[in-house]
């Protein structure tokens, strides 16, 4: 053997690492193009996140509205139970996506319909609940107290 390595070129002396790839404009155009390609099959879905999370925050207001002449509640009242739903959302919200990771989506999504669905027929069946007033200066149902 003459000694010829394998990175060695066909005269027997060591061959050139290839060049790396061009750093000059053709780079910032492909840069740019790729910046161009992301931003415009992201910013559309961003918008449309943005807006079912406005519509959310709306929303919670005008049922806040609602519930409190329906219901009766005070400020402190939802205040307290929007507090306590969030307490709640924030303590089972990451062990459920640690779960969601570890098992897998379509089975996870699954159970959670399957429970949904079944926590609605059982309401759904209870048939003698009946709403209470929950604040204390309404004491006695509108219907009663107009009978009197």
């Amino acid at each position: 053997m003459s000694g010829v390595g394998a990175r060695d070129g066909p005269s027997g002396a060591p061959s050139r690492p290839k060049d790396p790839p061009a750093r000059g404009a053709d780079a910032a155009v492909e840069t740019d193009a790729a910046f161009r390609k992301v931003t415009l099959r992201l910013l559309p879905l961003l918008g449309l996140c943005y807006l079912a999370a406005y519509l959310d925050r709306v929303n919670v207001g005008f049922a806040k509205l609602e519930m409190a002449r329906d219901l009766g509640l005070s400020d402190v009242a939802y205040g307290l139970g929007a507090g306590v739903f969030f307490i709640g959302y924030f303590l089972f919200e990451v062990p459920s996506n640690l779960i969601l990771h570890r098992v897998g989506a379509k089975a996870w999504l699954a159970r959670n319909t399957e429970r949904t669905g079944s926590s609605r027929r059982t309401g759904s069946r209870s048939s003698d609940f009946h709403w209470r007033p929950i604040s204390p200066t309404r004491t006695t149902s509108p219907t009663r107290s107009a009978s009197r």
